[in-house]
């Protein structure tokens, strides 16, 4: 699913991200330095829908391998990391309660859809990494509920109502431009808001040692101790061992200067090199 050469009979999406943990450090080209600015300029957002649509690609990138972040509304497998099924755009996992919210919405707005059978087991399962009640035939009727323009409705609605309306809030409150709102997302993605590896843990990490544009700090100082922390939150897992995410992706716009997040933007992630124009 890389948009550069492909490689035969190679693992694809998350699972491929775990057997990659301990194997790919390739560094980023890294084009001319942008000047570097203390905080964030007016009228900076992730929200801006063409930056919007970036983000989407670069965690897509991180998630599926692949740029297409339309085509993942049907994915779905377990990749292994204590969360049971991982599935759709941005990872909603049956273990951690966005899955479910999820199906929950959906069916409040299509009752008798492929998934609203599975609600008992969701609820059941929810917190654990257990399948019981949802195999076999649950990634079937995932499957097949993403053909439904009103689930792929759905999967947008929580997505911006969990991840993203919440990262580009709390980077606006901080005083962060784009790219730093981006960093929040991507870390709310993988792993959640609370807990001690959650993103407000993560900021508290960064918050020992640096100030955020708000409160008088400088933006990309700020932004290298949030990575450093978000790291270290990746770390404390296997499956997200691999910090190529962080190392040859966002690290490499936050060297470049880049704080709007523009285009051209060079990067890789597990081994893999990404260009968008």
């Amino acid at each position: 699913m890389n948009e550069a050469s492909p490689e035969p009979a190679r693992p694809e999406g998350p699972l491929r991200r775990a057997l990659l943990a301990l194997t790919c450090a390739a560094a980023a080209a890294v084009p001319a330095l942008r000047p570097v600015r203390a905080a964030a300029g007016p009228g900076t957002g992730l929200d801006d829908p063409a930056k919007k649509e970036i983000a989407m690609r670069l965690v897509s990138s991180a998630e599926n391998s692949s740029l297409d972040w339309r085509a993942q509304y049907g994915y779905i497998e377990d990749i292994g990391d204590g969360r049971g099924y991982t599935a759709g755009i941005i990872g909603f996992c049956s273990g951690t309660g966005d899955m479910l919210a999820l199906v929950e919405l959906y069916t409040g707005r299509r009752p008798g859809n492929a998934l609203a059978h599975r609600l008992p087991a969701l609820r059941a399962v929810n917190g654990s990494d257990s399948h019981e009640g949802l195999d076999p035939g649950f990634p079937e009727d995932w499957r097949r509920a993403a053909r439904d323009a009103e689930f792929r409705r759905a999967q947008d609605d929580e997505r911006d109502r969990v991840y993203f309306g919440p990262a580009v809030e709390r980077g606006r409150a901080d005083g962060t431009g784009t790219l730093g709102q981006f960093i929040y997302y991507d870390a709310m993605v993988m792993h959640g808001e609370g807990g001690p590896a959650g993103f407000r843990s993560i900021r508290e990490r960064a918050l020992a040692v640096a100030r955020p544009p708000v409160r008088g700090g400088d933006e990309t100082a700020w932004l290298h101790a949030f990575l450093d922390a978000r790291v270290w939150a990746m770390r404390q897992e296997e499956a997200h061992g691999d910090t190529s995410r962080v190392d040859t992706a966002q690290r490499v716009f936050l060297r470049q200067g880049n704080l709007d997040l523009d285009p051209p933007l060079e990067w890789r992630v597990y081994g893999d090199a990404y260009r968008i124009d």
